[in-house]
This record gives structure tokens, sequence and C-alpha cells, in this order.
């Protein structure tokens, strides 16, 4: 039997109740479904084995599918095809399903498909953020290149996991090993301040919004920064990148145009090499701050990110447009809620998997 499409699963202006949102029960799932039952809609979480007993612990999940892996997933899609759900990616979608498998869901899915191509591509999403006129580090395609320390990143959204620091072309040369057989890029390393903006876009109202910001707490390499150099010196000490949690940051005020700025051309940029829909819902432009106070632009993330996990109840940001906590998760549940009261639901809907 073919699926319906998103006119035949949904109806016209009807409440929020009727509807389901699904996600993952990883990442920023539990901000995703609380923003969703605080609009209004049902929630849904597909959680392993592991996870279950957690998603099935708070009272505004209203469902819990568990199964063996989240790889699994797409074998479940039957179950959840003919109810009014939508599906509400995060990162752990990119961390386990393959960009195959995202094209083929057969579930409405909040956000643009057409962006997955381009963020899953170190070269196409630097083509994209370099035609937005975003200041880039520089990236050596050989390790013969290498003339300055570096950051040797593997592709996929791991959390940081398998980064390598190298110092020159000679350091690269001795751990190549390492990367056999793997994808990855190799970016200039830039000194300064991590800062992560989560923005969102509205194709309701053709508006952007700064939702939060965080910064990354990364094991080892920032607990390396409270051994003094000299003390470092003769240990079998190897900075590594993997992420275990997120710090709040606000940015001075003069520098927030700038911000700004480069989420406009962002999303500018986006409609052009994504069809007229372009990126739109949740994103993460991924900066470092220089002590000259430019940005550089490490990568974007086309979807919501787990630094927006800290403000559940709010940003210092969100505060400034919403009087009434406006999580990024809640914020997505409020879009698909205002696109369903305005019949507008294929403006934030992308149903190409749906045959």
């Amino acid at each position: 039997m073919l699926a319906p499409k998103v006119e035949q699963l949904f109806g016209n202006r009807e409440q929020a109740e009727y509807y389901t949102i699904v996600t993952l029960g990883s990442h920023s799932a539990l901000q995703i479904l609380k923003g969703a039952k605080d609009e209004g809609f049902r929630t849904l979480a597909v959680a392993n084995r592991q996870t279950e007993r957690l998603y099935r612990s708070y009272g505004f999940v209203d469902e819990v599918l568990a199964i063996e892996r989240y790889e699994d997933f797409p074998r479940h899609m039957q179950s959840l095809e003919h109810r009014k759900a939508v599906i509400v990616p995060h990162g752990s979608f990119v961390a386990y399903l393959s960009l195959e498998d995202h094209k083929k869901m057969t579930i409405p899915y909040f956000g643009n498909k057409a962006v997955l191509d381009w963020e899953a591509s170190r070269e196409l999403q630097r083509q994209w953020l370099s035609a937005a006129g975003l200041n880039l580090p520089r990236q050596f395609k050989t390790g013969a290149e290498i003339d300055r320390p570096v950051i040797v990143k593997l592709y996929g959204a791991n959390g940081g996991k398998g980064y390598m620091f190298v110092r020159d072309a000679h350091d690269f040369e001795e751990r190549a090993g390492l990367l056999a057989r793997r994808n990855y890029i190799i970016q200039e390393y830039i000194i300064g301040v991590p800062l992560y903006i989560h923005y969102f876009y509205s194709p309701l109202t053709g508006r952007l919004e700064i939702m939060s910001m965080d910064r990354r707490y990364e094991t080892n390499v920032d607990s390396l920064g409270r051994i003094p150099a000299a003390a470092q010196e003769g240990l079998d000490l190897e900075p590594s990148y993997v992420v275990v949690g997120n710090q709040s940051l606000s940015l001075r005020e003069s520098m927030l145009a700038e911000a700004y700025r480069m989420g406009e051309d962002v999303v500018r940029v986006s409609k052009d090499i994504c069809g007229p829909k372009g990126l739109f819902g949740a994103f993460c432009i991924e900066t470092i701050i220089t002590p000259d106070t430019q940005f550089y632009v490490m990568e974007i993330s086309a979807r919501i990110v787990a630094g927006t996990n800290l403000f559940i109840n709010g940003s210092p940001y969100s505060y400034l447009n919403y009087d009434e906590p406006m999580s990024t998760g809640r914020r997505i549940a409020r879009e698909l809620k205002n696109a369903l009261l305005s019949n507008s639901l294929r403006l934030v809907l992308d149903d190409s998997g749906v045959l």
C-alpha cells in the first residue's frame, strides 16, 4: 500500500492534540517532547532498551516505542505511517541513520531533507559557508601542506570523537595510520573562544531568531588547560575532543549584529542550493572568536543541537522575543502549530520520502 501524502495525512486547521511529535530518545529528545507537549501535541519517544525506562518516567512523554537499536528505526516506520505523526530530527538521527534512511522516511519530517547532503559533506558545507561570505579557517588537502597547527576532523555527528590535534606535517605523517580508510578534513587550528550560536528561521514569517548560545565542555582538552604547560612536559597526554556537556554563554552586544548577519546569509544561500525552501527551523553555526573579536566559522549543524538543552526554560535571547519560556524544542512545536492553524504545513514539512 502506498503511503499517503501530507495533505491526506493531515486535515485543515485541526487542533494540535490530534497530532503526535515523534523523535529518537537521545540527544535533545526531552527538550523536543516537552516543548511539543507544552504546545498541545501528543508525544512519542522511540527509545532503545537501555533508555526506555528513562523516557517512560516523564509525564510529558505520552508513548514510548521500544526498539533494539536506533539504527533499526526505519523498520518500524509502518507502525507510525498512518498516524498524524511528525518526525523532529536531531543529532542522533545523523549519527545512527544514513542519508538514504532519512530520504526514504515515510512520515512527514520537520525540515528540508535537501539540506542533509550539504551538511553531511565537509566539502559542500565549506562551499555553502564560503558563498555566505563567512570567515573560514584554512583547509589543507594533504598532510604535506600543513605549515601550522591543525585539527583533523572525521565526518559525521560524533560529538567530537576521533578529532585529533596535529602540530605540523611531520606529526601528521606519524599518525596517518590512525586515519586509514576514514573520511576526514584537515583544518587550521584557530586559537580563541568556541561559541555555538543557536538560530531558528521561520518559513511562515521569513524571520530569523537567535535562540541561545553555548560552548561545549570537551574531555580531555578542557581539563588539560588546568595543568601548567611546564608540568605537562614528559607526560603522555594526547588531547581529545569528546563532548560531555555544555556551558551557557552570552555574547557582547556589540558583536550580536555580526552573529545575526551570519545566520541571515547562511539562510539566504541555502535557498539557492537546497531549493526554494532552503534551510529552516533550528540550526547552529559553530564559531571560534579570536582576540581581535573576529568570528571564524568551523561548521554548521542544520538541525537542533544538544547545546540548546541548557535552555529548556528559555535563554536570555529567547526571553527578548517571548514573554514565556521558549526552548528551541518548543519553538519547533510552535512553528508546527502555527503552520497547522494557518493551513501552511507544506511550508514546514518534508514528505519527499512519501510515495
